[in-house]
């Protein structure tokens, strides 16, 4: 849709527009869908949420193919779909839990589920901007809906246990608002989710400068951006592997300041490149931070929330991930006009490796918070088999 919009407008500015009305949603009606998730059914609004996804790239395709395409239809198609993914988003995340049979396998089946998403934000558009240059953008919205139905079949496919509903439900504010409280006022969870925040505001969307890269600093084209991008995917998969290969959690909270702190890096660096083959490295280092400290944040997330708040404290993490991020599209898009793209990129990678820093700092002071959680949960050590004890998510903080 980057590629799309880029070619139809020429504008850098527009490129930050599109990207800032296709993920405000998430921003806005993300909180009530984890409100929702923790009352209602999540097996059934995901397959409802997909459906609709896949009419809305139906009908993107079809105006792409019969030429009827505007630029106002990619703005409203871009909102709907933020509609839409501000509920996806967080209500699976919340879903992964429900899937797991055996508890010792939560650490690990998080971990994954987490890389396996975060690396798919990245190698899906990869593989897009190949397909633009040999079939166009219509025939890739075409196979993205059809992708769809797999993804319905096996929801519909999946025998899970059918979890507790409350017998007493208050007003959704009243149930928003105690989501909040518990997550800002409990350190752990309020340090990650505003790292999160910020990566995801000063150094995600140098992905949606990608095209002003490829084609007026590179002088290429679709393939070229590509190119690019399948770099920064391949760094994800690494990432990916890295994680899902972990035994244990023992150290995410260094993991997730070293790698916020080498996205911010790779960043700065690859703002300054002009050598295609070096460029592309450096999209590899960048994907793999990004990856790795956004998955390590949603494993800890995941395994420290009580189970009565996971929905909307995975809301949370959806804003912080995704919600923030149109924020930074427009921001992006406003600055690379003023000042150009280069030094775009270098504030936002000088803001990741602040960030990291502070964060960093604070991981010690945790140690206290966290033990009586885990040792309430009655979670033993269990480090075999990925399972967080109190003492080893202490060590985690310590680290």
């Amino acid at each position: 849709m980057s590629w799309l919009v880029y070619r139809l407008t020429n504008s850098v500015f527009l490129l930050g527009i599109v990207g800032f009305v296709g993920q405000i949603p998430t921003f806005l009606f993300s909180p009530f869908a984890g409100v929702i998730a923790d009352r209602h059914n999540r097996r059934n609004i995901l397959v409802v949420t997909q459906f609709l996804a896949m009419l809305q790239a139906l009908i993107l395709s079809f105006l792409i193919l019969t030429k009827n395409i505007q630029v106002w239809h990619l703005v409203v198609l871009s909102a709907l779909l933020g509609i839409i993914n501000s509920f996806d988003i967080p209500i699976r995340q919340a879903f992964t839990v429900e899937m797991i049979e055996n508890r010792e396998d939560l650490g690990n089946a998080i971990a994954l589920n987490s890389s396996m998403v975060n690396a798919a934000r990245l190698v899906g558009p990869s593989i897009g901007g190949i397909l633009i240059a040999s079939v166009g953008e219509g025939a890739c919205f075409l196979l993205n809906a059809i992708s769809y139905l797999p993804v319905i079949a096996s929801f519909l496919m999946m025998k899970v246990a059918q979890k507790k509903m409350k017998s007493q439900r208050r007003h959704i504010f009243l149930e928003l608002k105690e989501g909040f409280s518990y997550a800002f006022n409990f350190s752990p969870i309020k340090l990650i989710l505003m790292l999160l925040a910020l990566i995801s505001l000063m150094g995600v969307p140098y992905q949606v400068l990608m095209p002003v890269f490829a084609r007026d600093i590179f002088h290429g084209g679709p393939r070229t951006l590509g190119f690019l991008i399948a770099m920064s995917g391949i760094g994800a998969l690494t990432g990916a592997i890295y994680l899902a290969a972990r035994k244990s959690v023992l150290g995410l909270g260094r993991i997730i300041a070293w790698a916020a702190g080498l996205f911010g890096a790779g960043i700065i660096v690859f703002s300054f490149s002009r050598v295609l083959w070096i460029s592309m490295l450096l999209l590899l280092l960048c994907g793999f931070g990004m990856m790795v400290q956004m998955a390590s944040s949603n494993t800890v997330l995941q395994t420290i929330v009580d189970e009565d708040k996971r929905g909307r404290i995975m809301s949370f993490y959806t804003m912080s991930f995704m919600g923030m991020s149109p924020f930074g599209s427009l921001l992006a898009g406003g600055l690379a006009s003023k000042i150009g793209v280069t030094d775009t990129l270098l504030i936002g990678g000088l803001c990741c490796i602040i960030g990291a820093f502070m964060f960093a700092r604070r991981l010690p002071s945790l140690r206290e918070k966290v033990r009586p959680i885990y040792a309430k949960k009655g979670i033993m050590p269990e480090v075999a088999k990925g399972i967080q004890s109190a003492a080893g998510l202490a060590n985690f903080l310590k680290d």
